[in-house]
């Protein structure tokens, strides 16, 4: 169901130039296919290390799922190795912080090399999102976060990503309204060569821990 939507604006500007650009969407999707298929195929003996741990550290499931919106308002599921602890949201919906006092010691490591995000090429292969995209945000603080700064919801134009240009350029320590400036940009720009500009960034923050979000 469609819950939120884009400014007219943004929607005109967008479409108009997908009209314009079937070589660049081909690319695009043929790519999250192929790279999430072999992200999975090589990240799987380190799904099942960190699962081991995760088990061993606290009581829970390995996987974590919650709903998001993605493209155009539409909610889905989204997939990671669970970094908090079942209780992290006894007192309700909170945004993730730095140094977030729920996230358990294994679930720090897997979040600042970004490992808690793996499980997300299952989302990309089914089409709910892209390698390269806004990170898709919970409904409630879209609703929130959209009251507070007009035109939040114009992120929606384009399928979340893995990662994306907000997360290499500062990931949580930028506020919403300069996340979607950032993603303003990415939608205004979109191109290949942004696409893998912003993947070698976010191999660089994997291997650093640099800008973590």
């Amino acid at each position: 169901m469609v819950k939120h939507k884009i400014s007219p604006q943004i929607a005109i500007n967008y479409y108009q130039r997908e009209e314009n650009r079937t070589f660049y969407f081909f690319i695009k999707r043929f790519s999250d296919i192929l790279f999430s298929i072999l992200g999975l195929l090589i990240s799987s003996p380190i799904m099942l290390l960190f699962a081991v741990l995760i088990k061993l550290e606290t009581p829970g499931p390995v996987f974590f799922t919650q709903e998001r919106v993605g493209l155009n308002g539409v909610n889905f599921n989204v997939i990671k190795l669970r970094s908090m602890g079942i209780d992290a949201e006894k007192h309700g919906a909170q945004w993730a912080e730095i140094n977030d006092a729920r996230v358990t010691k294994i679930g720090a490591f897997i979040r600042k090399t970004r490992i808690d995000e793996i499980p997300q090429f299952i989302n990309i292969l089914k089409g709910e999102m892209s390698l390269v995209g806004p990170r898709p945000e919970r409904p409630i603080f879209t609703t929130q976060f959209n009251k507070e700064i007009p035109g939040f919801v114009d992120r929606l134009a384009v399928k979340p990503g893995l990662t994306g240009w907000a997360q290499v350029n500062g990931g949580y320590d930028i506020s919403p309204k300069e996340k979607l400036e950032f993603d303003r940009y990415y939608i205004k720009k979109l191109s290949i060569m942004l696409d893998i500009m912003i993947i070698f960034k976010t191999i660089k923050v994997c291997l650093t821990g640099s800008g973590a979000r």
